[in-house]
């Protein structure tokens, strides 16, 4: 069988929000039969040059996702992701797939699946912390998801919270300021931090009761964005406990989390009462990039099973 080739202007064209859901979910169910591993951090010759190396298997599904950080690239994009399956008969070569683009919805998909399965039916205002690239899928993931009606947002520069808040009245049509952290965390129906922090980001008494938080940015040593005297007070939920104990944001708790995959399947319990805060941790596995990769391959030949 010939290898398929998916370039990066291909997969950018055929991603949207509603395949990268439906990817999402397939992929967090699957983490009760499938196999995960490892992640790999490595770096070029020049350390700052970052690429991480997930793998795991599903059903058919086996393969790789190489995602990498260049931040001195100028005319080409800082980040990339390159995702390769495999034959499961075989081992040999299946399908290449570049999506950069499409990961920045992947990884968007998995806070709307935790908001979704965990926040509040009623949650109508979303804070977001931080002002980078995947924030504003951020915004459109979880206005898909609950009802919002503004979008506070909160960034390390004014000018860039501001640029941001604009940005997202104009992608979205939703009424959006820039706020200080106070003011943002202690509004929020839904909390999202999307930022590459090695320490709090805010403090722990400003959460409501009721409150939903989607911590996305921890996917290695050392990072933080949330207060660890919050996970005292709420439900602690993520993609992989064991991963998210290692390299995720409950890298600084000794407390196990809860998967999510296991609330969606029905065998944990989610959200009890309107007054619970949950916390989702997102340090992103390989079954949300072969599940992608395979629903962005079956698009592309027309195929709608």
């Amino acid at each position: 069988m010939t290898p398929v080739f998916l370039s990066e202007s291909e997969s950018a064209a055929l991603i949207d929000d509603e395949l990268a859901l439906t990817a999402a979910r397939e992929a967090f169910l699957a983490t009760a039969t499938g196999s995960t591993f490892p992640v790999v951090i490595g770096h070029s010759s020049v350390p700052h040059n970052r690429f991480t190396l997930k793998s795991g298997s599903a059903g058919d599904l086996v393969g790789v996702k190489v995602g990498s950080f260049w931040p001195g690239n100028t005319d080409l994009p800082r980040h990339s992701s390159t995702i390769v399956l495999l034959d499961p008969a075989t081992g040999r070569l299946r399908a290449v797939v570049e999506a950069a683009a499409a990961n920045a919805y992947r990884t968007a998909a998995a806070d709307a699946l935790a908001v979704e399965t965990l926040a509040r039916n009623d949650s109508r205002t979303l804070t977001v912390i931080g002002t980078g690239h995947q924030a504003l899928h951020e915004v459109r993931a979880v206005s898909r998801v609950r009802p919002i009606e503004r979008v506070l947002v909160v960034g390390r520069r004014a000018g860039a919270a501001r640029e941001f808040a604009a940005e997202v009245i104009a992608r979205t049509g939703l009424a959006a300021e820039p706020v200080d952290a106070q003011a943002g965390v202690s509004a929020a129906d839904v909390l999202v931090t999307a930022t590459t922090a090695r320490e709090p980001l805010f403090d722990a008494t400003w959460v409501r009761p009721g409150t939903h938080v989607s911590a996305m940015g921890a996917d290695g040593p050392g990072k933080q964005e949330l207060p660890v005297a919050l996970y005292e007070r709420a439900s602690l939920f993520c993609d992989l406990p064991g991963q998210s104990s290692t390299i995720g944001e409950f890298q600084h708790t000794s407390t196990v989390p809860v998967a999510l995959g296991a609330v969606l399947a029905g065998t944990a319990a989610g959200r009890t009462s309107d007054e619970d805060v949950t916390v989702f941790d997102s340090s992103g596995f390989a079954l949300q990039d072969l599940t992608l990769a395979a629903a962005l391959l079956r698009r592309s030949t027309g195929d709608t099973q």
